[in-house]
């Protein structure tokens, strides 16, 4: 019987295949006290847990091909740095030890409090990062309990369904020349979704019913830029999908090509394309694609698993290194964008705070100035960096002129007693908002006189605009980029940033959509910033569009029309 199935885009292409479905052993965490006296031996076994964990991992990324993508060690890594958190490690130990709960309990127990606070957590790329825990614990789980994790087969044309992959799968898949792979659960924003991006595997996550509906010896084609899964397709369906595959490669081929050829427009509009990171190892990334520099470096990173707050020089030399390895190119740094309900380990502070809900609550710069005993030593490592090559310091959820003035004057400060100890600095390092607060954007003309520059988070505009929350399957349908009102919004932010001179970036999700390109051209935007992998193909659109067309496509559609084709778009890939 052929039928589809939707999810979740989250690695671009198109496999045809045969599946082979995963069946999890389920994992039956069972619950005792220890005697006193065997304490000791349990935590001995929870050690020797995690230790397995970590040379199976190590194993992994011994098997990686030299030539793979940098990108595919990094998210071992990070797999291998979670099993040296204090979380997954010192607190289920003192469970052990204090309260003498067996093993495996203590570490389930530890990971569904961390669960919860992720699933709190208001930014979909840092709620996606509990399916990291998953995957960890799990792997240390299966050792405590006995059961063995399903084997990965290998082989020409296969395609893996499975309830959910870990970035350690994603590679031994690559490695065994598996085709795509689709799963029930995920998040195209999860570490194993962005390393099957650059493994170029296409995708499809969060279908919710794959592994139930599919049978292993099916025939699926899995369309990762669509995020479709069409099962026992008839063979005209499957012709057709193995032309869309031929378009795609001379697609990739072209892009290839085209890779050192500037953004400009048809009719001559030079525009500019940044990239996002969240690591200093990003870099590579960002110079494989070419972008001109990084709009949106997120220093989260530096903040999150841990049980303290990274020290000033830490973080000065997180920043130095991409600096350097930019080798002269722009880089704009987002303050620490976190919230009580975001990862920091102050348990008392987040009681204190919490809210029902976080979005509205205790985040962003509004945390990072009740908090100066650690904002102070960020705002003095990033101006540090500043010496070091061309910064520009963006401030995320800025919801008033007071906050950004209170922020201008901590720098000042702060610029002061550097230049008492020596410490070389940009005196005038850019100091830009992110506009992501409805209020923010329609009184961008007010914000503009006092901000070096703009940047749209179109992801948290539009949720607050709408009041979708996007990660919420019940609504999320009604997340919607092209609402009027949203486009209003950022008509507005860049009309404002124009008449004040001053630069208007895009950091959102939508800068990444080439299908939005001509639009958001039409709109007045200039500068684009996207994760270096959307790169080469909005650069391609933007080249074949025109900005004259897309002005009039944009005046189209604010003022309600239904659009078919968009008038700047070219047919040639």
């Amino acid at each position: 019987m052929s039928f589809e199935i939707s999810g979740i885009p989250a690695a671009a292409g198109i496999a045809i295949g045969t599946a082979v479905v995963l069946e999890a052993a389920a994992l039956d965490i069972p619950e005792y006290l220890v005697e006193p006296e065997a304490a000791e031996g349990e935590a001995q076994r929870l050690r020797r847990a995690l230790g397995l964990a970590r040379e199976e991992l190590l194993r992994v990324r011994e098997a990686i091909p030299g030539d793979a993508p940098q990108d595919t060690r990094l998210f071992i890594d990070a797999h291998l740095l979670m099993l040296d958190d204090p979380a997954l490690r010192d607190r289920p130990l003192r469970l052990v030890l204090d309260e003498h709960r067996n093993a495996a309990w203590a570490l389930h127990h530890e990971r569904e409090r961390l669960l919860e606070i992720f699933e709190r957590m208001e930014d979909a790329y840092l709620r996606a990062k509990r399916e990291d825990i998953l995957q960890v614990t799990d792997r240390v789980l299966r050792h405590l309990v006995g059961v063995h994790a399903p084997e990965l087969p290998v082989g020409d044309e296969r395609i893996i369904v499975a309830a959910e992959m870990s970035p350690a799968d994603t590679v031994l898949l690559k490695q065994g020349k598996v085709l795509a792979w689709v799963t029930d659960f995920g998040a195209a924003t999860s570490h194993s979704a962005i390393l099957a991006r650059s493994l170029g595997l296409p995708a499809v996550v969060g279908t919710h019913i794959a592994s139930r509906l599919l049978r292993t010896g099916d025939t699926v084609v899995v369309d990762g830029e669509q995020g479709t899964v069409l099962v026992n397709p008839d063979p005209l369906l499957l012709e057709q999908y193995r032309e869309l595959q031929a378009q795609r490669l001379r697609r990739l081929q072209l892009l290839e090509e085209q890779r050192d050829l500037p953004p400009v427009t048809r009719d001559g509009l030079s525009l500019h394309l940044y990239a996002n990171i969240e690591l200093p190892e990003d870099v590579d990334w960002v110079l494989r694609s070419n972008a001109e520099g990084v709009g949106l470096f997120r220093s989260e990173f530096l903040f999150m698993n841990r049980a303290d707050s990274p020290s000033e020089e830490e973080q000065f030399q997180a920043f130095s290194q991409v600096l350097k390895a930019l080798g002269g190119a722009p880089v704009t740094i987002r303050s620490v964008d976190i919230g009580a309900d975001k990862g920091l380990r102050d348990d008392e502070f987040r009681a204190a705070h919490g809210v029902l809900n976080p979005a509205l609550g205790l985040r962003g710069l509004r945390l990072c100035l009740r908090r100066p005993e650690w904002f102070r030593p960020h705002l003095r490592a990033i101006l540090r960096a500043s010496a070091l090559g061309r910064v520009r310091l963006m401030l995320p959820m800025v919801s008033s002129l007071v906050e950004l003035r209170q922020t201008r004057a901590l720098l000042a400060q702060i610029q002061e007693e550097l230049r008492r100890e020596g410490h070389p600095f940009d005196p005038h390092l850019p100091v830009g908002i992110m506009v992501e607060v409805p209020a923010v954007a329609m009184a961008a003309h007010s914000f503009a006189r006092d901000a070096d520059f703009f940047s749209i988070g179109t992801n948290d505009l539009i949720q607050y605009a709408l009041a979708v929350d996007r990660g919420d399957d019940d609504v999320n349908v009604l997340f919607d980029p092209l609402h009027v009102g949203v486009l209003a919004m950022i008509q507005h932010t860049i009309a404002a940033g124009q008449t004040a001179g001053i630069p208007v970036a895009m950091c959102g999700e939508m800068a990444a959509n080439p299908a939005l390109t001509p639009l958001l051209i039409g709109l007045g935007l200039r500068e684009f910033s996207m994760f270096p992998g959307a790169v080469p193909e909005v650069k391609a659109q933007i080249r074949q569009t025109s900005a004259a067309e897309a002005r009039v496509l944009a005046l189209r559609i604010l003022a309600g029309e239904d659009l078919g084709a968009s008038p700047g778009q070219s047919e040639d890939l």
